[in-house]
C-alpha cells in the first residue's frame, strides 16, 4: 500500500530595525544617521495546518486621506503640473488685459447714468429703452443693462455726459414712453433718475485706488519680510502678485464692470490669499525646524505634509468665506438689485478660488523650488538619499540570506528522510533456529 507525504518548510522571519544615532560632524554640529539591525528568526512549519494568507493593505478612500492630512496627495512632487497650469492661467489673463482691456464703471470714466424701474408687470426692455435714448438725443447709449428682479428690478443707461437740456428732454421721453410708477403708485416723472459723474472726479477716484493698492502691497511685503525668512518672503509676495493678475484677467475675460467696490474687494481678498499662505508657511516652518539634523525626509517631503496637513484647513476657510459671499450675491442681485454688493461679492468669489489655489498649488511648490538650489538643502537632500540606499542595500541582503537559511533547512528532512526509505525497502534476512524447542500448548 502506498503511502503520501507532504513536505513542510520552516518558517524564516527576518527583522529589519532601524535606529537613530546622533553623531557629531567635523564642524561641531549634532548630525542624526541611521543604524540598520537586521535580525533573521527561523520557526518551525505548523504540520498540517495552511498557512494564512496575509491581509491585504487597507487602500484609504479620497476624503478620508484629505481629512487626516497623512501625506497622501503628492502636491510638491508634483509641482511642475501645476507650474505649467499657472503659467498657462498667466498668459491668458496677460493676454487678455492688454488686448480687451476693462470696463470701466462710470466711477472712473465719467459720464451719465438714468435709471428708469422697470417691474414685470411694466413693458421697460433694454431694447426698447435703448430705442427710446436714440430716437431723443440722436446717438446710442454706452451701455444698456438690468439690474436686479422683480418689482426692485430696474434699467440703467449710461452714456457721456449729457447736459441739462439733454437729461431733461430724456427723462420727459423715458416718461412718456414708459409711465413708471412713483412711490405712491401713480405714473411719476421722478421715478426716473440720473446722476452725472465728472471726468475730473473719475481720474481722481484712479488714483487714490492706485495709490491705496501701492500702500497695500508695501506695507503687507514689510510685515512678510520681517516675519519670515527670504525665500518665505519673496514666495508670498510673488504668490499676492499671482492672485492679483489672475483675478484682474477674470474680470477682463468676462468683461465685469470695474468700481470703487471692486477696488475694495480686490484688496480684501488680497489680504484672504495672504493669510491663506501664512497657515501653510507657518505649518512648513513648524515640520522643518531643524531639518538638517534629522535624515528621516527631505525638504520637499516635510513641505509636502505641511501642504496635506493644512488641505482641510484652507478648503473649510474657503467654503466658509464662499457662503456669505455667495448670499450676498443673491441678495444683491435678485432682491435688492443693489450694484455696488454685486461688484464687491464678485471680486471676493473670484479672490477666494484664487487665493485658495495659489496658497497650496503656487506658494509652497515655489518656495520648496528655491531651497532646494541652496547648498544646505541640497546636501541634505543627499545624505538622506544615501541613508536609504543603504537601507534597501541592507534589506536585500537580509531577504537573500532568510532565502538561503530557508533553502538550506529544507534540505535537511529530505537527506535524513534518504537512508530511511532505503532500509525500508530492502529484503529481510531469514531467522536463525536458536535450537530452543517452543512450548506446546497443554
Amino acid at each position: 500500500m502506498a503511502k503520501h507525504s507532504s513536505e513542510e518548510h520552516d518558517e524564516t522571519d527576518v527583522e529589519i530595525t532601524e535606529t537613530d544615532v546622533i553623531t557629531e560632524t567635523d564642524d561641531g554640529e549634532a548630525e542624526e544617521t541611521a543604524a540598520v539591525a537586521v535580525k533573521t528568526t527561523t520557526k518551525p512549519a505548523k504540520r498540517g495546518k495552511d498557512k494564512p494568507a496575509a491581509a491585504a493593505p487597507q487602500q484609504r478612500s479620497f476624503l478620508n486621506r484629505l481629512y487626516t492630512g497623512t501625506g497622501g496627495f503628492d502636491v510638491i512632487g508634483k509641482r511642475k503640473m501645476w507650474y505649467m497650469i499657472s503659467a498657462v492661467m498667466l498668459l491668458i489673463t496677460i493676454a487678455s488685459i492688454l488686448v480687451r482691456g476693462f470696463t470701466f464703471g462710470i466711477d472712473f470714466e465719467g459720464g451719465t447714468k438714468v435709471s428708469i424701474p422697470a417691474p414685470e408687470s411694466s413693458s421697460v426692455t433694454t431694447e426698447a429703452a435703448e430705442e427710446v435714448f436714440s430716437r431723443t438725443l440722436g446717438f446710442a447709449p454706452e451701455s444698456v443693462v438690468e439690474v436686479g428682479s422683480g418689482d426692485s428690478k430696474t434699467v440703467q443707461i449710461r452714456t457721456e455726459t449729457l447736459d441739462n437740456d439733454q437729461t431733461t428732454d430724456l427723462t420727459i421721453a423715458l416718461f412718456d414712453e414708459f409711465q413708471p410708477l412713483g412711490p405712491d403708485g401713480q405714473p411719476s416723472q421722478q421715478a426716473v433718475s440720473s446722476s452725472d459723474v465728472s471726468p475730473t472726479w473719475g481720474g481722481q477716484i484712479t488714483q487714490k485706488m492706485l495709490i491705496a493698492l501701492v500702500v497695500f502691497v508695501a506695507l503687507v511685503s514689510i510685515y512678510i519680510t520681517v516675519r519670515y525668512e527670504r525665500y518665505m518672503a519673496l514666495s508670498a509676495l510673488i504668490t499676492m502678485f499671482f492672485d492679483l493678475i489672475i483675478t484682474a484677467g477674470v474680470y477682463s475675460l468676462v468683461g465685469f464692470e470695474v468700481t470703487p467696490a471692486t477696488v475694495i474687494g480686490l484688496l480684501t481678498i488680497l489680504g484672504f490669499s495672504l493669510y491663506d499662505t501664512v497657515i501653510v508657511f507657518d505649518k512648513v516652518e513648524e515640520n522643518t525646524e531643524g531639518f538638517e539634523h534629522t535624515t528621516r525626509r527631505t525638504y520637499a517631503e516635510q513641505a509636502n505634509l505641511a501642504v496635506n496637513q493644512t488641505f482641510m484647513r484652507s478648503i473649510n476657510t474657503s467654503v466658509i468665506s464662499a457662503l456669505p459671499i455667495l448670499a450676498l450675491m443673491v441678495i444683491a442681485v435678485w432682491l435688492l438689485g443693489v450694484g455696488t454688493l454685486q461688484d464687491l461679492a464678485l471680486i471676493q468669489l473670484v479672490g477666494v478660488i484664487v487665493g485658495t489655489y495659489s496658497s497650496i498649488f503656487v506658494a509652497t511648490p515655489l518656495l520648496v523650488s528655491m531651497l532646494e538650489r541652496t547648498e544646505k538643502v541640497r546636501n541634505h537632500t543627499r545624505r538622506v538619499l544615501k541613508r536609504r540606499a543603504r537601507a534597501d542595500k541592507a534589506a536585500e541582503s537580509a531577504d537573500a540570506e532568510a532565502a538561503d537559511e530557508s533553502d538550506d533547512t529544507s534540505a535537511e528532512p529530505t537527506a535524513a528522510a534518504a537512508p530511511a526509505k532505503a532500509t525500508a525497502g530492502a529484503p529481510s534476512r531469514p531467522s536463525r533456529p536458536t535450537g530452543k524447542r517452543s512450548a506446546r500448548r497443554s
